[in-house]
């Protein structure tokens, strides 16, 4: 089995966070920027999914369905997920409460800091675990997955499907927008075709 994981595209969140303030995260726009990058990402998307029947499961942000909509795939199905969701920072933001947060997260630890009208890193791990658990081995009529999501979401993805510790995942750095990762799950259990950008060595010395 395998897992195509892909990051949406550039949305107006990732150049104006001041967009938090008047814009829903779920229902932040693609810039034409990111429209353009994921018309790019489609072929490259094809090639990695083959020629083989796949899914579809997305996340049911304005970003993410856009983001498929432009890939311009052709799954045998979709499935909307909100597990695998952004990490939910509350609802409309203050600039200046905001900011105050950020700081305090990256002091913290994005794993377990928990945000004050929102989730924590862990409570993010806790969803994608169940989301996995029920992911049967053989997804009807399809030999691959696409997961549409966030990135955030995609790290604690391999974490959860690889067994990484906390201090692995808090020493990587998201992947970027329409940055694809490739989760296949042999005999022996789940691989990664390539390590995520790490910003520091893991306090606790373990590697990808």
């Amino acid at each position: 089995m395998r897992l195509v994981l892909v990051r949406h595209a550039e949305c107006l969140g990732n150049v104006d966070k001041s967009a938090y303030t008047r814009i829903p995260d779920h229902a932040l726009p693609l810039t034409p920027h990111g429209e353009r990058q994921a018309r790019a990402a489609g072929p490259r998307l094809r090639g990695l999914l083959g020629d083989r029947p796949f899914g579809v499961v997305v996340s049911p942000y304005r970003r993410t369905l856009h983001s498929l909509a432009l890939f311009d795939l052709d799954p045998a199905w979709t499935r909307q997920e909100p597990r695998l969701r952004e990490q939910d920072w509350g609802n409309l933001q203050d600039d200046a409460g905001q900011r105050t947060q950020e700081a305090e997260r990256n002091a913290y630890g994005h794993f377990f800091y928990r945000l004050a009208h929102g989730e924590s890193g862990a409570d993010v791990d806790d969803r994608i675990a169940a989301f996995l658990s029920e992911l049967s081995t053989h997804p009807p009529g399809v030999d691959a997955l696409l997961l549409v999501t966030h990135g955030l979401t995609m790290r604690l993805l391999a974490r959860r499907a690889l067994s990484w510790s906390v201090a692995l995942f808090e020493s990587l750095s998201n992947p970027a927008t329409c940055e694809d990762r490739v989760l296949s799950r042999g005999p022996a259990g789940w691989t990664l075709d390539r390590p995520f950008a790490q910003w520091r060595a893991a306090e606790d010395g373990t590697e990808q």
